[in-house]
């Protein structure tokens, strides 16, 4: 999945999305902070989604329907999946889904609120008009509430396509790039503007809207080494994003466009790390969250675009397997929330910090 998949909704209820198989599953609170409905809803209708292999992740997470009979939760393959929620809460998904033998195209979603059923997905098209899948979706809503929705092209460049602000599609547009990585983030700063950040052999690359509903450019490329899918974007201030992400030696670094890499901390492990700010104490403090190689959640924190202030990891929870996934979020009342998915336990675990200084944090919690 490539964006945060633990949303608040309009409503104030928290809901959870993923992947099972050839297509997209939901679950919500009832209720802000109440208990969580079963089973799971489905997403976008009956179409069915392109699945693709997806080695050490399933998609069973008790959200049933799960793997094949005689399948593995481990091997089952999952449809791609792109998340990203706008000023207004509703969340835009993106994927797969199968045309014709050996073709795709991508298929657009909005859920405007947990507990109501999601529009079906409806067809966006291909970066290159026709072909198979090129690499995984990444999806930013500005603050008109447009979705803009990135992927790599069969030149290994950058396509994308936005919503108009009075419904439909605007054409497909080349933004360039070359050799760049399947893994792509995509990020809307708090002036409502687009940015998307992608890796490249030896660097990263920065894309910018200078105004609102305009094509991004390519703003900045920047040398330094880095492991693939395990980019995440953040808005950090008024005017600038900050990307993290883990370089060849297993730092975990942050970057800003117009400043260098700053290695933060050691990764707590592989794979990106889940990012949200928050306030702790009364500073604005960005709150990151990792599985661990211990197979526990680590957490770290630190002022926000303060790197040089020092973070470390403090572990939390029960050890988790190696397909564990991590999601942070607040609440409607501010308060940190954190969950992890598993497909080979089928566990959907959440806690939340308590009402009292520092980063303490409620028992996990089965839900």
């Amino acid at each position: 999945m490539n964006g945060d998949w633990l949303l608040r909704g309009r409503d104030g209820r928290l809901s959870v999305y993923l992947p099972s198989g050839d297509a997209v599953l939901c679950r919500a609170e009832l209720g802000p902070g109440g208990p969580w409905e079963s089973p799971p809803r489905k997403v976008g209708g009956d179409q069915k989604l392109r699945p693709g292999p997806a080695p050490g992740q399933g998609a069973d997470l008790n959200l049933r329907p799960g793997p094949a009979l005689g399948q593995s939760a481990d091997d089952m393959p999952r449809a791609d999946l792109a998340l990203g929620q706008g000023p207004d809460h509703y969340a835009h998904l993106v994927s797969w889904r199968p045309t014709k033998p050996g073709e795709a195209g991508l298929v657009h979603s909005t859920h405007f609120r947990p507990r109501l059923a999601a529009l079906d997905w409806a067809p966006v098209g291909h970066p290159d008009k026709t072909g198979d899948r090129t690499g995984a979706p990444a999806v930013a809503v500005d603050a008109q509430g447009r979705a803009h929705v990135f992927v790599r092209n069969k030149g290994g460049g950058v396509s994308m396509v936005a919503q108009k602000e009075k419904g439909g599609w605007e054409p497909w547009r080349d933004l360039k790039g070359s050799d760049v990585a399947a893994d792509l983030a995509a990020v809307t700063g708090e002036s409502g503007r687009v940015e998307l950040y992608a890796a490249v052999p030896g660097g990263l690359l920065h894309w910018r809207q200078q105004d609102p509903g305009v094509q991004p450019v390519l703003e900045e490329a920047v040398e330094t080494p880095v492991r693939p899918g395990t980019l995440r974007a953040l808005a950090t201030s008024a005017d600038r994003t900050t990307l993290f992400y883990t370089d060849d030696s297993g730092d975990l670094c942050a970057w800003r466009a117009g400043g260098k890499p700053v290695a933060l901390l050691a990764s707590a492990g592989p794979g990106p790390v889940s990012a949200v700010r928050c306030e702790l104490d009364g500073h604005d403090c960005t709150l990151l969250a990792q599985r661990s190689s211990s197979g526990r959640v680590a957490f770290a924190a630190y002022p926000t675009e303060q790197e040089a202030a020092g973070a470390w990891w403090t572990e939390s929870g029960p050890q988790l397997p190696a397909d564990a996934l991590v999601s942070l979020a607040t609440d409607e009342d501010g308060r940190v929330v954190a969950a992890t998915l598993s497909a080979s336990t089928g566990q959907l675990l959440l806690t939340r910090r308590k009402d009292e200084p520092g980063l303490a944090l409620e028992a996990w919690r089965e839900k």
